[in-house]
């Protein structure tokens, strides 16, 4: 399965927020070898469990520093945040009812449901929140 390797373009200057992604990153590495390695279902479960947990606290952590940096979009990055972790449960969710590994296809969609908001809504964030601080 792809690793997803931490550079220079996933960072947003803001180094709190960087540390969150490099742990998420982390997850979805984790997520996929041991999808790869055929590990226990429950395991498998774990590891996708923490995952949206700690996109679940990341997303808070953000919007708490929106909050206190007054950015502007922070009702639209928020909705976005709410969007993707819906869009998360349901995967995890299809994932226990399935009793299997996430598929390449699986993965590739936890991929662009990381990397896309990194690239996207996180870099225009940090761009406004890194003058800020």
């Amino acid at each position: 399965m792809k690793e997803l390797l931490w550079d220079k373009t996933l960072s947003i200057d803001v180094p709190e927020i960087d540390q969150d992604h490099r742990r998420l990153l982390e997850l979805f590495n984790r997520l996929g070898q041991a999808a790869e390695d055929a590990e226990p279902q429950a395991y498998i479960e774990a590891i996708m469990d923490e995952l949206i947990s700690c996109t679940g606290w990341h997303f808070q952590h953000e919007e708490r520093l929106m909050e206190k940096y007054g950015y502007h979009g922070l009702e639209e990055h928020r909705a976005e945040h709410q969007d993707l972790m819906a869009r998360g449960r349901a995967l995890q969710q299809q994932l226990r009812q399935a009793g299997a590994p996430p598929s390449v296809q699986e993965i590739a969609v936890l991929e662009h449901w990381l990397t896309g908001h990194i690239y996207g809504a996180d870099m225009a964030m940090g761009a406004q929140l890194a003058e800020a601080m």
